[in-house]
């Protein structure tokens, strides 16, 4: 949820905001005037409860003729009371509900627009250049013992797959790769639960727009996680965090499932776009005037990552419209993919201010000791589709593929070649 104090004080910002994504200002004026109802609501049942007080006082000090007259009187006041708490109660629902209608404030410097209107701010390295004509990811996989789409078909459905082999070996070595990467830079490994209640799936943001993406158990009332930033997120909800030695930094490893919901004809060959996958997921709680500068570390850790797979790729400023809602900045990280001519996303990472924090009611201490609502900050640092990355752009004209030499000691292998 927004800052209500900020939305008093810059409506226009928030408007802006909400029309940089594409999305209803009037949504601005609807919280504008929830809030004002609210504020008039608990002023009024405020006062009441005062005078109820007051009144309580007046009858225990007041003569045998004037009690009954105070006490008709404290009856009525007692309705009113109660009828002021209703109301009270009905304004804080519609207050939340509003409140909880807007998407983060867009921050200064993301571009407006659509999926096409991101801003490119760098090109690291450079499309290979084959003597031959290059496979798809799934051609190789399936050649080389790799990937398994047929099974995967059968056993569970369209969009399902078995990484098998030196697949699986891949895979596991990518994810066990950046578990020692985060490590090494600070982050506590966690392994997260993947079925969350839906409190926490709301809390994070997912329930809006994303909503028809998520799997919901109906009989247990719980949903499966599309990224492990959700547990992460729900970790220290309701808590006040020690922040003072600086953030607290997390990486969760765990299975990710998306229904792709409104996707249908959407990359169905491969692996690309499925229901099921794995994922190491950095997640950081900080000091709000401290997450744009965590967010350009979560930028470098991925690159970082990049680099140790020796793929080319390009980094983006995602368009406020591409945004997810409770995101206020993302920068993405999209590898070549030579089959397609294109670059694909194989990282994101988003600064989301306080946004979830404020809705999951995560603070830290500031100097003087209040409690003081926390930024939230995610990003990728691998996950199954980075194997299309390394399979086409490590292919060679024999049909092997060359395994990057950071996974090799993973991997067992230097070439991974048809059985």
């Amino acid at each position: 949820m927004i800052d209500l104090r900020f939305l008093r004080e810059q409506p226009d910002v928030v408007r802006a905001s909400q029309r940089a994504r594409g999305e209803d200002p009037a949504l601005v004026d609807a919280l504008l005037e929830a809030d004002a109802a609210r504020r008039a609501a608990v002023a009024t049942a405020d006062s009441l409860r005062a005078e109820q007080k007051a009144l309580g006082k007046k009858v225990g000090k007041a003569s045998p003729d004037e009690r009954a007259s105070l006490l008709a009187h404290g009856q009525e006041l007692s309705a009113k009371v109660k009828e002021a708490e209703a109301a009270e109660h009905a304004a804080n629902a519609e207050l939340d509900t509003a409140q909880r209608a807007l998407s983060n404030v867009v921050q200064e410097g993301a571009p407006a627009g659509g999926e096409d209107d991101f801003v490119l701010l760098e090109t690291i390295g450079s499309a290979p250049e084959f003597d031959f004509t290059p496979k798809d990811h799934l051609e190789l996989g399936e050649s080389l013992g790799l990937i398994d789409m047929e099974r995967g078909a059968k056993v569970s459905g369209a969009r399902f797959y078995f990484l098998t082999g030196y697949g699986a070996l891949l895979q596991l070595g990518l994810l066990q790769l950046a578990a020692q990467r985060a490590t090494a830079n600070g982050f506590s490994m966690m392994i997260p639960p993947v079925l969350v209640r839906p409190e926490i799936m709301a809390g994070t943001g997912f329930l809006g727009q994303h909503a028809a993406e998520i799997y919901h158990l109906e009989e247990d009332d719980l949903y499966l996680v599309g990224t492990s930033e959700v547990p992460l997120a729900g970790y220290h909800s309701g808590e006040i965090l020690d922040l003072s030695a600086g953030p607290k930094r997390y990486a969760g490893w765990s299975s990710c499932f998306r229904r792709e919901a409104g996707s249908y004809g959407k990359d169905t060959r491969g692996i690309i776009r499925v229901h099921q996958f794995d994922k190491v997921e950095m997640f950081v709680y900080c000091k709000p005037e401290d997450a744009d500068a965590e967010h350009q570390r979560l930028l470098g850790w991925e690159k970082e990552m990049l680099a140790a797979i020796e793929v080319p790729y390009r980094v983006i400023d995602v368009a406020a419209g591409d945004l997810g809602s409770s995101a206020a900045r993302k920068f993405d990280c999209e590898a070549w993919v030579p089959t397609q001519q294109t670059y694909r996303e194989l990282t994101s990472t988003s600064n989301c201010t306080t946004f979830q924090a404020r809705r999951l009611s995560v603070r830290y201490r500031d100097e003087n000791g209040k409690p003081q609502i926390a930024a939230t900050l995610n990003g990728t640092l691998a996950t199954t589709r980075w194997i299309v990355a390394m399979l086409e752009n490590h292919q060679q004209a024999d049909g092997s593929v060359r395994v990057p030499e950071a996974l090799v000691p993973f991997v067992g292998k230097e070439v991974l070649e048809a059985v």
